[in-house]
């Protein structure tokens, strides 16, 4: 059965993680997967979760199954949390547990594809997430890119975006990083927010929204208000949700998938269908993640000592973000950006470079993590890029 099938490439950041491990070099930087990190260079267990693990422990009774909509409640309480607290749309909402934003995604893939199997395309701004167009694709949704950023400038596109959007047709899917994009740490301003808004409901796009970093950028409402201006004017919209990185719950894979749509009918057909997808793929979610943060919202203490972890959390990166931005004038870019990544432009063969030669570990395209460094990295991190010519620049900001 097998000996027809074609070998795959090893995915680039597991192979990243292995080369950092294996090198021996004591100032060794990882730049690479994109997870946040401490001052302690740890990813650590939020005190928040510790908490609520420690309350599951005590007093959950059973681990019997949930059904494939998951648990509901936890669905429930992330609404005011992405929405806010009684949005004009919030009946106009239905909700899934999902496994993690990526399940998210492909559940909301599929909907799209069950819902217009032909006529339905995705429009996609690059570089985008690099599991973006494969997911989509593997659904059998046709993936259309045009360019989102320039690199060489680090500014968005705005014109190719209004110009994609513009010239899509009607009812088709637009994929939008809610806040903190990855790769790249450059976000629309909510002046270009509001074009786009008026993009999407004057050609009647349906977009879908990424939100997976809330609360990794400028606080959680700040980080939401794009999402809720959009979901304020459209008719139908789509958000996939991860609690992977603000709850810290990388290996729980902890995900919700949204559907918003002013049809009652519609909304009750989606609602169905979303579950019955859900049941195929993966037939019931897994618990303890969703169930942690469940636990976290429905506890006034535990919920604040969360938001406290996240603010933190938030302050350090963008500290980071500020380290690097202070010494070099080439990168004072990166201090206007926001979320964990930045993405310089390079080549694979620099990148490889600066690992070999300087331990400094970032991905072939140039994403680079910057909750993986330390402020007083930054230094040896601008040293290196300007030796291998990465920077044109010879002096400090």
């Amino acid at each position: 059965m097998f000996d027809e099938l074609n070998s795959r490439p090893a995915d680039s950041l597991l192979a990243l993680i292995k080369a950092f491990q294996a090198d021996d070099r004591p100032g060794k930087i990882d730049l690479g997967v994109g997870v946040y990190r401490d001052a302690m260079g740890r990813t650590p267990v939020m005190r928040a979760v510790k908490a609520a693990e420690q309350f599951l422990l005590e007093t959950q009774d059973s681990k019997k199954y949930l059904g494939p909509e998951g648990d509901l409640q936890f669905v429930r309480l992330l609404q005011p949390i992405i929405f806010g607290k009684s949005p004009a749309f919030a009946q106009r909402l239905v909700g899934i547990q999902t496994p993690g934003g990526s399940g998210a995604l492909r559940l909301g893939a599929e909907l799209i594809q069950a819902a217009n199997s032909s006529a339905k395309v995705l429009l996609l701004g690059t570089p985008s997430w690099p599991n973006h167009a494969p997911i989509f694709s593997s659904a059998r949704l046709p993936v259309k890119e045009y360019a989102f950023v320039d690199l060489m400038s680090q500014q968005v596109k705005f014109e190719s975006v209004v110009a994609a959007l513009s010239s899509a047709r009607e009812g088709d899917v637009v994929l939008l990083h809610g806040c903190c994009h990855n790769p790249t740490g450059i976000d629309f301003t909510m002046e270009q927010w509001r074009q786009i808004t008026g993009i999407l409901v004057a050609h009647r796009l349906v977009p879908f929204i990424d939100l997976a970093y809330q609360g990794l950028g400028d606080g959680l409402e700040q980080d939401a208000a794009p999402t809720r201006m959009i979901l304020e004017a459209v008719d139908e919209a789509l958000i996939a949700y991860s609690c992977d990185k603000n709850f810290g719950l990388y290996r729980e894979r902890v995900g919700a998938l949204y559907v918003m749509t002013r049809n009652e009918d519609a909304l009750r057909k989606a609602e169905s269908n979303i579950a019955a997808l859900a049941r195929v793929n993966w037939s019931m979610p897994p618990d303890h993640g969703a169930a942690v943060v469940r636990s976290i919202l429905e506890s006034e203490e535990m919920s604040a000592m969360w938001r406290a972890e996240l603010e933190e959390m938030c302050l350090r990166v963008n500290g980071n973000r500020a380290a690097l931005a202070d010494a070099a004038l080439d990168l004072t870019f990166i201090r206007r950006q926001r979320g964990l990544f930045s993405n310089l432009s390079m080549s694979k063969e620099t990148a490889a470079a600066l690992r070999a030669r300087h331990g400094i570990y970032m991905a072939d395209s140039g994403r680079m993590n910057l909750a993986g460094m330390q402020p007083a990295d930054a230094d040896a991190i601008v040293a290196a890029l300007r030796a291998e010519g990465c920077l044109k620049s010879s002096t400090v900001a």
